[in-house]
């Protein structure tokens, strides 16, 4: 009867050495999946973010109404829109379920350097924004910013679009074009929110109308 032979010494030193191999080759291939699921993840949320930010942005400038939020006390002027790079205000209707409903003063502001951007919300009565007697803390729609800025855009004066602007003083209209730029804490800018205001041409047209009388 025929002995079974036995792996030598050198067939299990390759089998190990190859199995090693095959281990790590898996341990690296899993690692390298790990690590673009991860990175796959990362991108889906930031996009995820991004989407949210512009789509309350856009939701809120298209909801702008030519309603004012208080009176210049030195001429009388209604305020319906005001704006710097910074900072804009305007009153918009807010969903019942963002609050009690009807008109809101809405005061976006970028603060601590472009790190943040924020939302005071006060509701309107009569031309006037109503003074809380406990007011509500701004809610912070986005934060861990590299920069953010405001912008404003009209008519120019021989009817074509004007250039933007970074500042919007003319409180009694509306401008016709809002954007919003944001450059994140990784450096990374994101698409420009541009907005066209839907009920700008209502505020213009009565505001060229009383120039003319």
């Amino acid at each position: 009867m025929r002995s079974v032979r036995g792996f030598t010494l050198i067939e299990v030193l390759i089998a190990t050495v190859l199995l090693a191999a095959g281990l790590t080759l898996a341990f690296a291939t899993l690692g390298a999946a790990t690590k673009t699921t991860q990175r796959g993840e990362g991108i889906a949320a930031q996009s995820e973010r991004i989407r949210a930010v512009e789509n309350f942005l856009r939701r809120r400038l298209e909801a702008v109404r030519p309603v004012p939020f208080n009176f210049d006390p030195a001429t009388g002027a209604a305020q319906r829109f005001l704006g710097e790079n910074e900072r804009m205000r305007f009153v918009a209707d807010l969903p019942d379920y963002l609050g009690r409903g009807g008109p809101y003063l809405h005061d976006f502001a970028i603060e601590d350097g472009g790190e943040r951007i924020t939302l005071a919300l006060g509701m309107v009565l009569a031309g006037k924004t109503i003074e809380e007697s406990e007011p509500r803390p701004p809610e912070v729609l986005v934060e861990g910013l590299k920069s953010a800025r405001f912008r404003y855009r009209s008519y120019a004066a021989d009817g074509g679009l004007g250039d933007w602007q970074d500042t919007w003083d003319n409180g009694e209209q509306l401008p016709l074009m809002v954007e919003v730029t944001i450059t994140d804490g990784n450096d990374e800018t994101w698409p420009p929110v541009i907005v066209a205001l839907p009920l700008a041409a209502i505020t213009t047209t009565s505001t060229a109308t009383q120039v003319t009388q």
